[in-house]
């Protein structure tokens, strides 16, 4: 899709950028939790939140190869009464109509577009667990070291599910358990809630924390919370906790001695190669939510500043693992003006964000996308024979015309229409060739009574004129000029 400036854009990042945006450090329940953790809120106005930009298109496989994803769609599909509404849904999760799914304690939330583009508001809410029903949860999986290491790895095995049931805590939803609303109207689980429950299975393949900040606790303070539990309870007096406490103590005071280390250098295998680069910059993270930004913050600007983050720091690693890179010199510095249409050809910004830049470099619209084109075909040089005009001394002058007469044939050379500012026009046919200080030239082309850059730079003018004949009869906006 391409805005109003010309810039290429998706609407839909790619699957496997994730934020938190927004904090906050209370749970919904804390202050008011019945025994079992009953009455619980399902509203999940306040709390931390996650971001998951939207995922690709699911074709071919299927939306749940976990065990906790699959109980996650057994309690959708086993809630829903419109078995076809639901098969509805898979088909618009399946072809990537589900936008970025916020995740905060009690609800999930997505904007879903039908078919035919129109967008809905989906909100699934899940019942929040109490705070004592966490501190049961908590004391079963300090109890069990296997469950501690199992959250440290991002796992969740069946029998921490099983035990934290058996404590009264029902982490997995089941049958009613999932509460649709949509702006659709539609009272049961209609094809855009389906949509985004079948995504936030693939969420949570990839991370069962999810499950758990729908319950009302984020990663970070219930692995806070385990580990201060189980130091409180390794040093309890009267179980050996003390002692053990002290032992490793000075095991880690004791450390290795030098000797030992000295004489296992020679004998420690060779360090693994390093990673490859990866193929593409990373994806910046989807600032699409509901939780309102800060004061003088713009999430789309932010979101364009981040993305033009992980295409430099791509860029700079290729460079850096290149052959030679230590003897290059270090790249000029850029102006403002420059840095503006670099960073609107890398980060390709959507419309309004394309104005900002346009009017803080002192451009146009359409002359930042000239410049854009510009920077793409040759960066800081190409900028420079766009933005800047100069005389060629009579010396470099004379030079240029032996090249121009050289580059064809007796007889072949269309008629050039030069000036004083190193630029030559082919009369009639919307063209023009423009010579840089470092004697390349540059081709151009007319469009809607405008020179835009039309190709890269050659050292012949001929093979310059002729890419932009090509790429102007390409998209047709090429001249009908007559060639002498």
């Amino acid at each position: 899709m391409s805005d109003d400036y010309g810039y290429d854009y998706e609407d839909d990042s790619p699957y496997g950028t994730e934020t938190e945006y927004g904090a906050g450090d209370a749970d919904v329940l804390d202050g008011d939790d019945g025994a079992d953790g009953a009455g619980a809120s399902r509203d999940g106005g306040r709390g931390p939140e996650r971001t998951f930009a939207a995922l690709p298109p699911a074709q071919g496989r299927g939306f749940a190869t976990s065990w906790w994803g699959r109980a996650w769609l057994q309690a959708l599909e086993d809630t829903a009464l419109d078995g076809q509404q639901l098969k509805q849904g898979r088909q618009l999760a399946r072809k990537g109509g589900v936008g970025a799914v916020s995740v905060r304690p009690g609800r999930i939330t997505a904007m879903v577009r039908d078919r035919d583009g129109t967008a809905h508001r989906s909100d699934v809410l899940l019942q929040q667990l109490g705070a004592g029903a966490w501190d049961r949860f908590l004391d079963m999986a300090v109890d069990r070291a296997g469950h501690i290491a199992a959250l440290l790895d991002r796992e969740m095995p069946p029998h921490l599910v099983e035990d934290a049931a058996g404590a009264g805590v029902e982490l997995l939803p089941g049958i009613g358990d999932l509460e649709p609303e949509c702006t659709c109207g539609a009272w049961d689980h209609c094809p855009h809630t389906g949509a985004l429950c079948y995504q936030v299975a693939r969420l949570l393949d990839e991370d069962p924390f999810v499950l758990l900040l729908m319950r009302g606790r984020d990663e970070r303070r219930l692995l806070d919370e385990l580990q201060v539990r189980s130091a409180a309870r390794a040093i309890r007096p009267g179980d050996g906790g003390a002692a053990e406490a002290t032992d490793d103590a000075e095991r880690e005071v004791r450390g290795v001695p030098a000797g030992e280390a000295f004489g296992a250098a020679g004998i420690l295998p060779p360090l693994p190669a390093p990673p490859s680069a990866p193929d593409t910059p990373g994806l910046g993270p989807s600032l699409d939510t509901e939780t309102p930004p800060a004061p003088g913050i713009d999430p789309a600007a932010l979101e364009v500043l981040a993305a033009d983050s992980a295409v430099r720091a791509h860029r700079m690693l290729l460079d850096a693992l290149a052959p030679g890179h230590e003897e290059q010199p270090f790249p000029v510095e850029l102006t403002p003006r420059q840095d503006a249409v670099r960073l609107a050809a890398d980060a390709r910004p959507d419309a309004r964000v394309g104005a900002r830049l346009a009017s803080g470099s002192g451009r146009t619209p359409a002359d930042l996308d000239a410049a854009v084109r510009a920077w793409r075909y040759g960066g800081v040089p190409a900028l420079a024979v766009l933005d800047e005009e100069w005389a060629p001394a009579p010396e470099d002058l004379g030079r240029a015309r032996v090249r121009l007469d050289e580059a064809w044939e007796a007889g072949e050379r269309p008629a050039l229409r030069a000036n004083r500012r190193a630029r030559w026009t082919v009369p009639g046919a919307d063209l023009q060739l423009r010579l840089d200080r470092d004697g390349r030239w540059w081709p151009y082309r007319k469009e809607r009574g405008r020179w835009v850059p039309a190709g890269p730079a050659d050292d012949d003018p001929a093979g310059a004129l002729a890419g932009a004949e090509e790429s102007g009869a390409a998209d047709g906006t090429s001249g009908t000029g007559t060639a002498i």
